[in-house]
């Protein structure tokens, strides 16, 4: 099974969200092809009502912590609650463009 599929399945069954992207990034940066080491999440999920940001984020690295461990190299996270969500017109911020990390100039 992949790490996005590990992912997908592990947040759908911890946080039961109404809306849940996993995107593969990685092919925005400088890592061999096929690589799946940079993801952005957006996950909308009652659980997250009255939970700060850094609770929801909390939240899903403990259950992203063995992807996170021996896979994943960076991870954005979007956590969002049902109202939030609507409110924001189901929009999330685009990710930056990577900047080389050490092949930057």
């Amino acid at each position: 099974m992949s790490v996005e599929s590990r992912m997908i399945e592990n947040l759908r069954s911890a946080l039961d969200p109404t809306h849940l992207s996993v995107v593969n990034e990685s092919d925005m940066h400088n890592v061999p092809p096929g690589s799946e080491s940079h993801f952005k999440v957006v996950v909308v999920s009652p659980r997250f009502e009255g939970d700060a940001l850094v609770k929801r984020h909390r939240t899903v690295n403990l259950v992203l912590a063995e992807e996170l461990r021996d896979h994943i190299h960076a991870l954005a996270l979007h956590t969002y609650t049902p109202d939030e969500w609507v409110s924001r017109a189901a929009e999330h911020p685009a990710s930056p463009s990577c900047r080389g990390g050490s092949n930057a100039g």
